[in-house]
């Protein structure tokens, strides 16, 4: 992966909703928990400008992550992360720790290339409409990937994309696809354009069964 992410963290002892909101306020720190591999989890703050300059990274949210605590370094992922309701800053992140020898759920964001050359689009005057912004996986850490893409350039009016379309890397399942055929869910469609009744119609019964 070509991004890396190290992050201060400092143990913390004063815990309660109304500590909290102190460290935010005074301190202007972010309170967090490590927690994970079969080590007691441990309430932890970083620095509120630290973290939200990560989280301008679409890779820190499915990216292994450096935590230094009191000099000794963790590897983890987030796995949680709350803001606030109407400012949307940060206000509490779980990190999980990862091993070599436990296998980790992560959601993994997609990225549609291609969508202006997009065959549909371009030359047959269709929408693209995105169903899914991510997509669970099961894997080690050491095959966690930053991204799945997806190449929309030869996409058709008309035609739906599902989970099955996309190709995970050797190591990497996407869960929903275990499950069975159906929890192969769409991903995108691109819309017919009016005139194209049947087209249409289908591709707005794929939307329709996302929902």
């Amino acid at each position: 992966m070509s991004n890396e992410f190290t992050l201060n963290v400092e143990a913390r002892s004063d815990l309660g909703k109304g500590a909290s909101r102190r460290l935010r306020r005074l301190e202007n720190k972010v309170p967090a928990v490590l927690y994970g591999t079969d080590k007691t989890p441990t309430s932890v703050s970083l620095r509120a400008n630290e973290l939200s300059k990560a989280l301008e990274n679409e890779a820190f949210y499915s990216h292994i992550l450096t935590l230094i605590l009191d000099g000794v370094e963790e590897q983890v992922v987030l796995k949680d992360l709350q803001r606030h309701p109407a400012k949307g800053h940060a206000v509490h992140a779980d990190f999980l720790r990862i091993d070599a020898t436990h296998k980790i759920h992560m959601h993994v964001p997609l990225h549609f290339l291609n969508e202006e050359a997009c065959v549909g689009v371009k030359t047959q005057g269709g929408k693209i409409t995105h169903l899914m912004t991510d997509i669970e996986v099961s894997c080690y850490a050491k095959d966690l990937p930053e991204y799945f893409e997806v190449n929309m350039a030869e996409i058709e009016a008309g035609t739906t994309l599902h989970l099955s379309d996309v190709t995970a890397p050797e190591g990497v399942e996407i869960i929903e696809l275990t499950h069975g055929d159906d929890h192969n869910h769409p991903i995108v469609t691109v819309i017919a354009p009016k005139g194209s009744d049947e087209d249409e119609d289908a591709a707005e019964a794929e939307v329709e069964a996302s929902e």
